[in-house]
């Protein structure tokens, strides 16, 4: 589906306003890394839990500007059900599109609302910090589970 700019500042407004899974999971099977931009004060914490290649559940807390949080929030609806590659290439996808890259927008769905971002590049940290801290939790998981088939 494409938006419209109009659209895409309403999505974020309102992933802002309204964010979804800003809870944090005290379960174990989640793994939990905490994520900071020094540059302008965004903290978050994001938690990824995966049963097989799947994501089952994604996510988040702290504070920020709106569009850290609002890209969080988006971030962790887009990442729910996929398998590991399709949300690493949804990463990959976001990070062209941010540094003014080739981006697939349909496949990015509501996350392409920070196309303009790329334009901005002090705002590159804020909406990328989420999408950096569930990548970095992917390849923490795919290294404890080399590590554990190895035994």
């Amino acid at each position: 589906m494409f938006y419209s700019a109009e659209d895409y500042k309403e999505i974020i407004y309102d992933n802002y306003s309204n964010p979804r899974n800003k809870c944090l999971s005290k379960d174990k099977d989640y793994c939990t890394c905490e994520m900071k931009n020094p540059s302008c004060g965004d903290e978050l914490v994001v938690q990824v839990k995966k049963h097989g290649d799947t994501i089952e559940d994604c996510r988040h807390n702290g504070h920020g500007c709106s569009i850290c949080c609002a890209s969080a929030s988006i971030m962790s609806e887009l990442v729910k059900g996929k398998s590991e590659a399709e949300a690493k290439h949804l990463y990959d996808e976001f990070m062209s599109m941010v540094s003014g890259g080739e981006y697939d927008e349909e496949l990015l769905d509501e996350a392409a609302a920070f196309k303009g971002v790329a334009q901005l590049p002090a705002r590159i940290k804020c909406a990328t910090l989420c999408w950096k801290g569930m990548h970095r939790l992917l390849d923490e998981l795919d290294k404890d589970e080399g590590e554990n088939s190895g035994k």
